[in-house]
């Protein structure tokens, strides 16, 4: 079995960085250019796994996993059901549910 490798830190923090530079861009494109966003959106992911980087939580919810559109009030619909937060697509139908407290 191959051993897992690590990249070095100094690559991480940088692929850290620029992980929240494409989503700060993806987010302000969004509303004009969503084709440009979902790009953005798709290279942060691709880079998070090239370094073995975990894309934060705050960034991880804010994007569709099924076609990488970055996720406003204009392309998502938010319901609260039965203690679930469900978060919709409205591009791909594609939808995902988180639970929460009361």
């Amino acid at each position: 079995m191959a051993r897992s490798y690590k990249k070095p830190a100094a690559q991480q923090r940088i692929a850290n960085e620029r992980i929240h530079d494409l989503f700060t861009q993806a987010k302000v494109r969004s509303s004009k250019q969503p084709e440009l966003a979902r790009r953005y959106v798709a290279l942060a992911r691709k880079i998070g796994m090239k370094y073995k980087v975990r894309i934060p939580t705050e960034l991880r919810l804010r994007f569709c996993r099924q076609c990488n559109a970055y996720l406003l009030s204009t392309n998502s619909r938010v319901r609260l059901r039965n203690g679930m937060v469900v978060v919709s697509c409205l591009g791909c139908k594609h939808f995902r549910r988180f639970r929460y407290k009361c």
